[in-house]
């Protein structure tokens, strides 16, 4: 810090006395090259000061450009040469050549200083999470910032938060959740593609949790809003970084980010490629309780992709208070799903009957593509006063054929070969605008008005092998149209001052919701209207322990397949699919949150009630020993739950990190004349461990539990598993070596059992076991990245 000041007060007086200094006709020019000792990078705005050997004042002084170099000019020459960097040892060079008036220093180089670094990063050194009026906010230290992660591997380390090894992010266990960039929908926030992957660590300050969101955000979604904030990135000229990956299943992929900083222009691109298989043990059996007659299934589906993604884009800053942004994302995946299913049917003394084989064969081509355009302006007055206009647009494209052939391994032939067709296209528009005024230190008002259209078509038909020719069927075969429109209008209010807060806010949201089955002209129209209230308020007791407590009222409003009435018919006994008359469940939401530090461990509670009305669950009903599974809305629940996390870093290569959740519920309900009246619990825990060894080798450990659990007709079992990672720097950390492994054990399944009086049906399914290496390299001012693959659809 003392480097720090010293080096602003020579700034400050060469701007003063630089007007005094005159060229003569004999002047001394000095110029040489500044880099890091340990890295040999260049060390750009350094300050280079000449000052006079009899009395030690400033003669005259310059920086070092974007390339560490520098030039300097002097009419006097006896003088010495002094270097400083906030964060190195000031260098003083006194013994140098003169010749042709020229002094040639050649390459310069800065050694750290480890006592002013500890003292610059000593904040940030270990992440932690502190307390806004209506969120919390995870600070991303150099533990996780200099590991080279991905955002997705960030995310992970969040409490509240879980990664599964598809990509797929959950807060409390429930998925659906938001994911924003500084504040708003982006291109790379979007799970269902590559481009979040493509984050790394270093490049984020932060990560708010909202679980119980202001009335700013849009209603929808129970799980609630992660916030990715990213850095104000300072380092000028080129920064970028390669990776590339392998692994057991299929894992491979090549990535590549650049990014390019001018005074005016950050340019960004990230281009990445690759492919890999998703394989899923399945099994499952129907159980007809009147007839005692059994349908087993047992096989193996895999998900083979090859994609191709690339971003490209640009933050223009008009001036210091106007910022243009411009990005787009495209991205083009190929699809094979090939599976095998043995089917077994026996009857009601257990004999078999028949059994067969049904293989898929299936092939796909998703294009896709995002855009967005932001504008953002900073106000004079104050920094927080800003005005925020965003525009977002996505198109998803599926065009997918499918070939079921079965083949009779014993007894008769039941069943007969099939085809289909999809062509699935599907449109998103979000306009937004937000305006946020600090009318004074203490007092903050929000508003702003959003519209989001979703417009989705699904064109999709059955063909089955009749007497050696495909014929349509009918009754399988149709096109849905699903439109949405949302208009929310929204204001808050907040008082904050350093221990004590309160925010208040409205939403109002207008929903038009119109789905069409075009072949039966079967439509459903809806049109409604919601406020939504929210409050929130804090207060810090202490720098060791803060209160939070909140409430907001949200909506799920059913998406495309949870409407789709049309159904994927890989296994015929075990059919899922839509429904079209479903309604949309609302959740009123109060949480009460504590933070506190207890020596070198922080740790967060939080009591939690939320009470949902037309909860929407999956039910199953079952026909001629065939299961069908159809979202309803199905009373109300009234959950009340207990989390708390914590992190400790007794030293400085452990650091240990817990995350524990019980929630208790307790459901009211019936559906077709039958009461689903019940309560239970579910629990869920997460422990995990870093350990830093000598040569620049981390160890991380993360166990997860998922506790089984009742629903309204059976049961969901629950799991346990491990993954294990390995990550080395090499070249001075420039570059980075990962191994990771993913359930070690193979334990992360699902089950799911469904018991009714007249049948029974049990359902299983399991990813198996994934091991990836990768390495990835920084070049430039770039630092050593992960490139993720991400989920796809």
């Amino acid at each position: 810090m003392k480097i720090f000041i010293k080096t602003k007060l020579y700034v400050l007086f060469l701007l003063v006395t630089s007007g005094n200094v005159c060229a003569q006709e004999k002047d001394i020019e000095v110029f040489g090259n500044l880099v890091e000792e340990q890295t040999s990078q260049p060390v750009p705005y350094a300050t280079i000061v000449l000052k006079d050997n009899t009395n030690n004042k400033i003669i005259t002084g310059t920086t070092t450009d974007d390339n560490g170099k520098f030039r300097i000019t002097s009419s006097k020459t006896d003088f010495y040469i002094e270097i400083s960097f906030m964060g190195y040892r000031t260098k003083t060079i006194t013994e140098f050549s003169v010749s042709n008036a020229m002094v040639n220093l050649g390459t310069i180089n800065l050694v750290p200083d480890n006592q002013a670094l500890d003292e610059a990063v000593i904040t940030g050194e270990v992440s932690k999470t502190v307390f806004k009026l209506d969120k919390r906010v995870f600070n991303v230290g150099k533990d996780i910032s200099s590991t080279g992660a991905s955002a997705l591997e960030v995310l992970n380390n969040v409490p509240s938060v879980n990664v599964n090894i598809e990509g797929e992010v959950s807060l409390r266990g429930k998925s659906g959740v938001q994911i924003l960039i500084n504040g708003k929908p982006s291109v790379l926030a979007d799970q269902s593609s590559n481009a979040l992957g493509t984050i790394t660590a270093d490049m984020i300050e932060s990560i708010e949790v909202i679980t119980n969101p202001s009335a700013k955000y849009e209603a929808s979604g129970t799980a609630g809003i992660l916030n990715i904030i990213l850095k104000k990135e300072e380092n000028k000229g080129w920064n970028g970084s390669i990776s590339a990956n392998t692994g057991t299943p299929d894992n491979h992929s090549l990535g590549i980010s650049l990014n390019r900083r001018t005074e005016d222009f950050n340019l960004f691109a990230q281009l990445g490629a690759g492919y890999r298989s998703l394989p899923q043990d399945n099994k499952a059996f129907n159980r007809n309780l009147t007839n005692k007659e059994v349908v087993f299934s047992e096989g193996t589906a895999y998900r083979n992709e090859g994609f191709f993604n690339l971003t490209l884009g640009t933050d223009y800053h008009i001036d210091e208070l106007n910022v243009l942004t411009l990005s787009g994302n495209l991205a083009y995946e190929i699809e094979d799903q090939p599976s095998e299913t043995n089917f077994r049917f026996f009857n009601s003394e257990n004999e078999l009957v028949t059994s067969w084989l049904r293989d898929e064969t299936t092939e796909a081509t998703n294009p896709k593509w995002q855009y967005e355009l932001n504008y953002k302006k900073q106000f004079k007055n104050k920094e927080d006063h800003t005005l925020q206009l965003s525009a977002l647009g996505t198109f998803f494209g599926k065009e997918q054929s499918s070939q079921f052939k079965n083949t009779t391994i014993s007894g008769t032939d039941t069943t007969t070969d099939q085809q289909t067709d999809t062509n699935f296209q599907q449109a998103d528009y979000t306009f937004k605008v937000d305006y946020t005024n600090p009318l004074s230190d203490v007092y903050t008002v929000e508003t702003g008005v959003q519209y989001v259209m979703n417009d989705v078509g699904n064109d999709y038909e059955v063909r089955d092998l009749t007497q050696g020719e495909y014929i349509v069927n009918e009754a399988l075969t149709n096109n849905f149209e699903y439109d949405q429109k949302v208009l929310g209008i929204y204001a808050t209010g907040a008082y904050e001052k350093e221990k004590w807060g309160i925010k208040a806010g409205l939403r109002l949201e207008n929903t038009q919701l119109n789905t069409l089955l075009t072949n039966t002209e079967e439509f459903n129209d809806q049109n409604f209207t919601d406020f939504f209230p929210t409050l929130h308020t804090s207060y810090k007791i202490d720098d060791y322990f803060s209160l939070q407590a909140g409430y907001s009222k949200r909506i799920f409003r059913p998406r495309l397949w949870d409407l789709n009435p049309f159904f994927n018919i890989r296994n015929n006994f075990n059919v899922r699919k839509g429904n079209p008359d479903l309604q949309p469940e609302y959740t009123d939401s109060y949480e009460l949150t504590s933070i506190y530090k207890i020596g070198k461990a922080s740790l967060s509670s939080s009591l939690y009630h939320s009470h949902t009305t037309d909860v929407v669950e999956r039910v199953s009903t079952f026909e001629d020993n065939v299961t069908f599974t159809t979202p309803e809305n199905i009373g109300t629940n009234a959950s009340f739950g207990f989390e708390t996390n914590g992190k400790y870093s007794p030293n400085k290569w452990l650091t240990l990190t817990g995350d524990f959740n019980l929630n208790y519920f307790d459901r009211k309900g019936s559906f077709l004349e039958q009461t689903f009246d019940f309560s239970g619990n579910r629990w869920s825990s997460k422990l995990g461990s870093k350990i830093g060894f000598p040569a620049d080798i981390d160890l991380e450990l993360t166990g997860n539990y998922q506790s089984g659990y009742k629903t309204v007709q059976g049961k969901l079992t629950g799991f346990a598993f491990l993954d294990i990672g390995v990550r080395k720097k090499i070249f001075k950390g420039k570059a980075i070596v990962n191994l990771g492994v993913r359930d070690l054990f193979e334990s992360q399944i699902s089950e799911r059992f469904v018991s009714e009086p007249t049948f029974e049906t049990y359902d299983f399914g399991r990813r198996g076991r994934f091991i990836t290496f990768g390495i990835s390299y920084g070049f430039g001012k770039g630092e050593a990245m992960t490139y993720s693959g991400g989920r796809r659809r």
